[in-house]
């Protein structure tokens, strides 16, 4: 299927297992690939956002009081339908979001294994049970929090949203989506697919909207837990109002993740590796390599990095960023640096693509010399642009790295173990690789990030996010009255 074929619909609130008008504002979606646009979403009202609630609370008793095993059925459907509508959903992302088509089929792919590690869950989720004296058992168990709700970025319209929604359903709760008002169409699929698979109405509903409906979440009484994924600025306001109002909320932020190169770093492997981290999904990933440390004599490196960048073509291999407002502020952090000193080796500004002269599109761009006391050193860039900074010391790279206020991904380049090992372990950074350039956990292990890349406690993904989106209950019984006794019981 291509954008052509596909018929992009209104988007529309999805409450009690129907798609709904009403009568709100609306704005339009931009595709970032040629700037036109294709639909248009609600900025929705606190009252539909209650009109949500409700249907959750009414859906909430039954689908809590099913087993975990019966909750998951719904998961086995909508994996298979996930995979049988895999490239419908792929240029859905394509489109709305600007990436590459095998980018986006990329990412519904592991928005399949994401829900594959849901369908694991009873296997994964066992109660304790113990007899902690003569004829006590201590038990515990892990009971649904509630009615919560899960606010998602625009640089992944499918995988991000499946980070909470399949695990905080099938441990029985009612959940919430508010996708990104600049990407909301795939979450439009997500609850069609849903409604086939079998998920029972009120389970899963999505109200779209601007500010006010993030807001109105983070207050919403009856709402008990928020998940949240964006900016690091956006994520520390959600977590200080979600906090503030007695909820639990983990929000993940940005990131500014460091390359550490050492001069005996493999170098096809390096190049290859920090390239594509670079420059996939146009660096908008919270995992992309955008600040590289070279530590002594990697010229070599550097060169090669270079030229693998120069195959990453803008409309071929390498998407679209989203909107003409980031590709603004992209080239301005690039403008910046040249004109602080930095060397400009590959210069992505000003890239068009032909037939598409309306599209957001910056080029792969590789900057050397940068200090670290440049914005484009310490701020989150989230474009296709790599910022190299020099150093002659192991240790002064890690210290460079600890400066950041960031901590979601680091990764060293060599081929000694023992070098690794020390990097690995000094690095202030919550996800850690060596000689790979995006270090993410696959499932069950679980994703996140530390310092101001992640506020609250725990992870979004994997077990760690069982603790998140469940609360635990402790049972103490005693059946035998004539059982030995002693301090204990």
């Amino acid at each position: 299927m291509n954008s052509a074929d596909l018929i992009v619909p209104k988007v529309k609130n999805y409450i009690e297992g129907r798609f709904l008008d009403g009568d709100f504002q609306v704005m339009e979606v931009i595709s970032p690939i040629d700037g036109s646009t294709i639909s248009s979403a609600p900025l929705s009202n606190r009252a539909a956002l209650d009109e949500a609630v409700q249907s959750c609370k009414a859906a909430l008793p039954d689908w809590s009081g099913k087993t975990i095993k019966e909750r998951v059925q719904v998961f086995f459907k909508f994996r298979q339908l996930l995979e049988a509508n895999i490239d419908e959903l792929s240029t859905i992302i394509q489109l709305e979001n600007g990436k590459t088509f095998g980018e986006a089929k990329a990412e519904v792919l592991k928005g399949i294994e994401l829900c594959e590690f849901a369908c694991s869950l009873p296997q994964i989720l066992n109660d304790e049970i113990l007899e902690v004296s003569r004829g006590v058992e201590c038990r515990t168990s892990h009971v649904p929090v509630g009615i919560v709700a899960a606010i998602t970025p625009f640089n992944f319209p499918l995988m991000v949203p499946m980070w909470s929604i399949p695990n905080a359903i099938a441990l029985g709760n009612c959940m919430i989506l508010k996708p990104s008002e600049q990407v909301p169409l795939s979450a439009q699929k997500i609850a069609a697919l849903f409604k086939e698979a079998g998920l029972p109405d009120g389970v899963f509903n999505i109200v779209n909207g601007d500010r006010l409906i993030v807001e109105a979440i983070c207050d919403h009484p009856d709402i008990e837990a928020i998940s949240f994924v964006g900016s690091t600025r956006v994520a520390k306001i959600v977590y200080q109002r979600a906090s503030a109002n007695l909820k639990r909320c983990l929000g993940l932020g940005g990131a500014k993740n460091h390359l550490i190169v050492l001069s005996d770093a493999n170098p096809d492997i390096s190049a290859a590796n920090i390239a594509a981290s670079m420059s996939g999904c146009a660096g908008q990933r919270c995992m992309a390599a955008s600040a590289m440390v070279a530590v002594g004599k990697v010229d070599h490196i550097v060169q090669h990095i270079c030229d693998e960048a120069r195959k990453i073509v803008p409309g071929q291999n390498l998407g679209a960023v989203i909107s003409k407002e980031a590709k603004e502020r992209i080239e301005g952090y690039i403008t910046e640096a040249e004109n602080l000193g930095a060397k400009i080796l590959l210069d992505g500004r000003n890239a068009t693509v032909e037939g598409k002269n309306s599209g957001f599109y910056v080029g792969p761009t590789v900057i050397d010399h940068v200090t670290p006391d440049m914005k484009i050193a310490q701020e989150e860039v989230f474009g296709p642009v790599l910022a190299i900074m020099r150093t002659d010391d192991i240790d002064e790279a890690i210290r460079i790295e600890n400066n950041s206020n960031y901590g979601n991904a680091s990764s060293v380049f060599t081929q000694n173990g023992g070098l690794a090992k020390y990097v690995t372990e000094r690095v202030s950074a919550g996800m850690v690789g060596v000689n790979i350039g995006v270090p993410v956990p696959r499932e069950p292990f679980s994703f996140g990030g530390w310092n101001e890349s992640r506020f609250g406690v725990g992870d979004i993904t994997g077990k760690s996010s069982i603790h998140f989106w469940t609360k635990l209950k402790k049972t103490t019984t005693k059946w035998n009255p004539e059982a030995w006794t002693d301090w204990m019981s």
